[in-house]
């Protein structure tokens, strides 16, 4: 559905989403990150010591619920992955279903297809994992994480948004295309 297009207009348009690892000294620590293409936003995201569907889901779930209380409507959300199975597993596609979204996937072994959340675990590595690494285990991996994703989002500087943070980014869309409420009719 995507085709390599990660373009979108709006926020909630496109998410993306993709899980990468980490060595800790006790042992491999993954992380899941679900990305906003439109601001380059980290909207949702978990780290754990599994690789289970519950650490793409609990990622899936802070971002619906942080979207929804900012009072988005995600119908007709494109929500594009690989094709792990964390993403393609039941309990996740429902979530995505019960949200309105949509799921496309990539092909089969290609990362060119989800390139863009490709690109942001590569940053996750090379500003966070090898810059100031090496870590104990989960509990150092996620502090460290918390703190990555604020900069990220509220200070990083993306050259695909005209040099500006995501959360900056998307406030200034806020405020040229405010979102009305519906009246109420009694």
């Amino acid at each position: 559905m995507v085709k390599r297009d990660f373009t979108a207009v709006r926020p909630n348009q496109l998410w993306v989403a993709d899980l990468t690892y980490v060595r800790t000294s006790l042992g491999w620590v993954y992380a899941a990150f679900v990305l906003d293409v439109y601001s380059r936003m980290i909207v949702g995201w978990q780290v754990s010591t599994s690789l289970s569907t519950d650490l793409a889901l609990d990622a899936l779930k802070m971002t619906i619920w942080r979207r929804e209380n900012q009072g988005a409507d995600l119908g007709g959300l494109v929500h594009h992955s690989d094709r792990g199975v964390q993403h393609r597993a039941i309990r996740y596609t429902q979530r995505l279903a019960e949200a309105g979204a949509v799921t496309s996937v990539g092909s089969k072994g290609d990362s060119y297809d989800n390139a863009m959340a490709e690109a942001f675990n590569s940053l996750y590595k090379a500003e966070l994992v090898r810059n100031t690494g090496p870590w104990r285990g989960l509990d150092d991996l996620e502090i460290a994480t918390v703190e990555y994703i604020d900069w990220y989002n509220n200070r990083r500087l993306h050259g695909e948004l005209r040099h500006v943070p995501p959360a900056e980014h998307e406030a200034l869309h806020a405020m040229t295309h405010p979102v009305t409420a519906p009246l109420k009719t009694s």
